[in-house]
């Protein structure tokens, strides 16, 4: 009897958490019907809605309101479905002076953003589930189109990609990544000489 009341209060937590979730996403869906998700990265002042539409080239100037800004949004790339992530899901945001958007996605490259460990848990939220993504790689590199591959022809090109993004970290996280993980990629500039700042984590 313990047992199942035990069964009980947990489903009713689970219940309410989908609630509460369903409930924010009808707000920010009322408010901007682009809303996916809802990200946040510990050690940075990233904690927003992140909108996707056809192309990856409208948020780049409109703001939460579609209204013309240059600071523009965060946005997934339009490659990507949610709520059922793809193999990688891509996050970009403007990197501001002011920090505003992406701008301390730069921390992520710092030696005291790495020691602490409390920073390698991404949070990402979907109308339908939340999230939890643990940080693998963190780099400085020049702009490409490699690590921004969403579809991989078979799991021997794959493995040999997330091999190349664990290569390529600043730091030592110590984790394995196999094709039986699905990855979240933020990529944001570091600086005006076209340099980008990528963190990837995996579910």
């Amino acid at each position: 009897a313990l047992e199942n009341l035990q069964k009980q209060k947990q489903q009713k937590q689970l219940e309410k958490n989908k609630k509460n979730t369903y409930r924010d996403f009808e707000k920010l869906k009322k408010q901007n019907p682009d809303t996916v998700a809802w990200l946040t990265v510990p050690g940075t002042e990233i904690d927003t809605a992140i909108v996707k539409t056809d192309d990856n080239v409208y948020y780049l100037t409109h703001n939460f309101d579609k209204k013309y800004n240059s600071l523009g949004w965060p946005f997934a790339d339009y490659n990507n479905s949610f709520p059922e992530l793809n193999t990688n899901t891509i996050i970009y945001g403007h990197s501001r002076v002011d920090m505003s958007m992406f701008g301390t996605l730069r921390n992520v490259v710092k030696q005291s953003w790495f020691n602490n460990k409390d920073n390698h848990i991404i949070k990402l939220s979907t109308p339908t589930e939340n999230t939890m993504w643990q940080v693998f790689s963190t780099y400085k590199i020049k702009a490409e189109d490699y690590y921004l591959q969403t579809k991989f022809e078979n799991d021997s090109e794959y493995q040999t990609w997330l091999n190349e993004m664990l290569r390529r970290s600043q730091f030592k996280y110590g984790l394995n990544v196999s094709v039986n993980d699905k990855v979240l990629t933020l990529s944001s500039c570091f600086d005006t000489k076209g340099t980008r700042v990528v963190l990837h984590a995996k579910l």
